[in-house]
């Protein structure tokens, strides 16, 4: 269990709120929850009795990341099915900036699925830890399209099936935010309407549709893409497909892998100019092998080649990420117009909002959990700080 206690961060260049930057601020948390965002004057005189991060007027304070698709990092996988892996997970990730993710499955068989969603049930049923908060689940697939697999094994590819779904929700507690399906083969829209009404996030990926039935499923509930621009169909000037319909449609957000691989920096500009801030959810997709060195590792039970920055099959196609949420955050800064208010947007707000847990995290306001990452002038993580415990220290 987490030792709670009083955390005081002064002297803060700048506090990144959800309306407001305020210079020169302090921020103090109590019993793991943010209770007073204090101006320089406010702060003058002030009295206090707990653990001191002073800031030196050099740091940027945003909220904590929130990484809503990672299959796993660090020699560890979500389909280990094992409380190690958890644990690895909540201790590494905040070195990145991550304060939150969702554990994020793979297509695979159903007892495999259902052991790791009950292992994740079990992890969250034993009561709040240090580190990195797993505060869900994102199943991908194995309801996909597959001709647009990718590192999804196909073997396992099957219909819709709601009952099937139901009972994994059940093994997951009720943890499962976010599907990634192929929304063409719900031929009645039964299996999105149901869920998108229970208040899972459906979110369209490893999909064949064309703009026009992303744009009829959008009617029924999909309310997310899976990793824009992969494994779906690109802008046609005869069907914008997919891709096309993340610029169109005012109802989706789109999730983005961007490492400069998964997406070009071209393309990646191509995005945040037409989807806009407002819309964008980062993530990393991230495996096994994320901060590890090159060599072979694994990814649903395929051999995956991790080599000069990307994690491949044996026939060429991309297999996850090893990418570190900081180094998307680089990635997207050095495009034109990207600030540190979009960051906020794009890796804070929008995924918590997306899977409705924007009542406590996501955002600098008082009453949420104290989940902050503190960059320096090079945008490198100086301190991270989960549920108001500083977790990671740069250098320590």
């Amino acid at each position: 269990m987490v030792e709670q206690s009083t955390l005081l961060i002064k002297n803060i260049q700048e506090a990144y709120l959800p309306e407001e930057v305020i210079k020169n601020a302090s921020v103090i948390s109590e019993n793991g929850k943010i209770t007073q965002i204090l101006t320089q004057e406010q702060a003058t005189n002030l009295s206090f009795s707990g653990k001191v991060i002073d800031a030196e007027h050099k740091l940027k304070l945003l909220p904590g990341f929130i990484d809503g698709h990672i299959h796993g990092g660090y020699g560890v996988d979500i389909m280990d099915a094992t409380p190690e892996t958890l644990q690895t997970l909540a201790d590494k990730l905040p070195s990145e900036g991550t304060t939150s993710y969702l554990a994020t499955t793979i297509t695979q068989s159903e007892e495999e699925i259902s052991n790791a969603l009950k292992n994740v049930a079990a992890w969250t049923a034993g009561g709040q830890k240090s580190g990195a908060d797993l505060v869900g689940v994102h199943l991908e697939g194995p309801f996909v399209e597959v001709s647009k697999a990718g590192a999804q094994p196909k073997q396992y590819i099957t219909e819709p099936d709601l009952a099937k779904f139901l009972a994994w929700q059940d093994d997951a507690n009720g943890q499962i935010r976010t599907i990634t399906m192929a929304p063409e083969h719900d031929k009645t829209g039964k299996f999105i309407e149901t869920l998108n009404q229970s208040g899972v996030n459906v979110s369209a990926g490893h999909t064949d549709a064309s703009f026009q039935q992303i744009k009829d499923a959008t009617k029924l509930g999909v309310r997310q893409l899976t990793h824009l621009c992969n494994a779906m169909n690109g802008i046609h000037h005869r069907d914008i497909g997919a891709v096309g319909a993340s610029f169109q449609l005012e109802d989706l957000r789109a999730e983005l892998i961007s490492d400069g691989i998964h997406v070009v920096p071209e393309m990646l500009q191509l995005i945040f100019d037409n989807v806009g801030s407002d819309r964008i959810i980062m993530i990393t997709d991230a495996m096994r092998a994320k901060g590890l060195d090159e060599g072979e590792y694994e990814l649903g039970g395929q051999p995956v080649f991790v080599k000069n920055g990307e994690a491949t099959l044996d026939n060429g196609s991309l297999a996850g990420s090893i990418l570190k949420m900081i180094d998307a955050v680089k990635m997207m800064l050095k495009l034109d117009g990207v600030t540190l208010q979009d960051i906020v947007k794009m890796n804070a707000v929008n995924p918590a909002k997306q899977v409705g847990i924007f009542d406590r995290k996501g955002s600098v306001e008082v009453g949420k959990d104290a989940d902050f990452v503190l960059l320096d002038e090079q945008m490198d993580i100086a301190y991270t700080v989960c549920k108001g415990e500083v977790v990671y220290q740069d250098g320590k």
